[in-house]
């Protein structure tokens, strides 16, 4: 069973429908004991540093996520559920990440002409060894969302990297915690192939 942490904030239904495609057994849930009897768990989210913070707060679960990560069971987090899991964003400098990896979310330069958010297909190069990545074509496609990239303080977490502009961390790793900048549940084929690869953990 994965659960699919919903704290009022995040692209909840495209994931569901996603890990129902793969026959993968989810559920919807904002309750932290539910969470942690989970086999994994997915942080999704779409919106702003500040107000997912709040929201987690608000509905008792950073707890839950600092426990689940600390507990070896999978873990993947999407987007803004990447973001969060570090310590700060210049999107809302006021809010404190949950620092469970160190690093911080930088918004794209506007004095580079670039279109912000970045929206739609880039590629990346990922580390072979992360087991998410398993089995995909070399710089596969796939689909972003976002105005904010993170900047990892320890490069050895970063799993992929893409380029939109500068140079960005799009994915990390470290232990049993995964993250991705961009979103596998909207990547078609390679998506499903992560999100595959992911459940394969469980």
């Amino acid at each position: 069973m994965i659960a699919i942490i919903d704290y009022g904030a995040g692209n909840i239904l495209s994931v569901q429908k996603a890990l129902d495609h793969i026959g993968c057994e989810n559920t919807v849930t904002s309750d932290a004991s539910v969470i942690l009897a989970a086999d994994g768990a997915v942080l999704p989210g779409v919106g702003a540093f500040g107000d997912a913070m709040g929201h987690l707060s608000a509905n008792g679960l950073i707890g839950a996520v600092r426990e689940f990560a600390a507990s070896g069971k999978p873990f993947l987090g999407i987007c803004l559920g990447l973001q969060v899991l570090f310590d700060s964003s210049e999107e809302s400098p006021e809010a404190e990440g949950l620092s469970l990896m160190r690093g911080k979310v930088k918004r794209f330069p506007s004095e580079m002409g670039l279109k912000i958010p970045q929206i739609g297909w880039n590629s990346i190069e990922y580390d072979h060894e992360c087991p998410i990545f398993k089995g995909l074509s070399e710089n596969p496609y796939v689909y972003f969302v976002h105005s904010y990239y993170l900047e990892a303080a320890d490069e050895s977490v970063v799993s992929a990297v893409a380029d939109y502009g500068v140079k960005y961390h799009a994915a990390v790793w470290k232990d049993n915690v995964f993250a991705t900048q961009f979103h596998p549940e909207k990547s078609g084929r390679v998506g499903i192939q992560i999100l595959r690869n992911f459940a394969g953990l469980i």
